[in-house]
């Protein structure tokens, strides 16, 4: 479904990713794993498009995306990726509903359908009474969900979804990790997650632990 092969990203004189290469497969969690620095959340931007490689390929569902456009590879990223942050990245003055419509609105489908689709998804996350709120007046656990209904409004190929849980308690991380594998069983979704938290990765089918730029086998 996704593979990278021999990735390297450089900054100046900085070697960030030294010929990563990974697979991942439809339906499946995989989490990565490293310290500060060892090269996640670039690796992570490289894989959603956000940017390019210095060297390497990544294919999606049978498409070398390294090789489109930048037009062309926009379009794809908005219809083909979703994207989950730490700090969620709501715009404060939309509402719950309005916040997980905006990419479907910019990929210029039908309004009326990509209303009905995030209700849909916000009352899947349990959030049908908070549609109409607008992000300060939501928790932090209620703002993720949120954010991954924003991620999954345009029914893309995978989620990728960086330091997730970072902002959460104990018990919004459970919640978190429950509702990425209620995804995944209600809609096959395909989730990469970087993080640095060990006990959240565990969690996942499999976990990869990057060091120094480099995948350890």
């Amino acid at each position: 479904m996704l593979k990278a092969s021999n990735i390297h990203k450089s900054f100046d004189t900085l070697h960030v990713l030294k010929g990563v290469s990974l697979e991942v497969a439809k339906g499946e969690v995989i989490s990565i794993v490293g310290s500060s620095g060892a090269g996640k959340t670039t690796l992570l931007q490289v894989l959603g498009t956000l940017t390019q490689a210095d060297k390497g390929e990544i294919w999606m569902n049978g498409k070398d995306i390294s090789k489109l456009s930048s037009k062309k590879l926009s379009q794809f990223r908005n219809e083909n990726i979703g994207f989950v942050f730490q700090f969620h990245h709501l715009l404060p003055e939309f509402t719950a509903l309005e916040n997980v419509s905006i990419p479907g609105w910019i990929a210029k489908r039908d309004a009326k359908e990509v209303e009905q689709n995030a209700i849909e998804l916000l009352e899947l996350l349990s959030l049908k009474d908070r549609l109409h709120h607008k992000p300060n007046e939501l928790s932090g656990g209620e703002r993720q969900r949120v954010a991954v209904a924003r991620a999954l409004i345009n029914n893309p190929s995978i989620v990728l979804a960086d330091e997730p849980s970072g902002s959460l308690d104990t018990t919004n991380k459970e919640e978190l990790y429950e509702l990425i594998y209620k995804l995944r069983e209600k809609y096959n979704q395909t989730f990469v997650i970087v993080t640095h938290d060990k006990s959240f990765a565990q969690y996942t089918d499999r976990m990869l632990t990057i060091k120094d730029g480099v995948m350890e086998k």
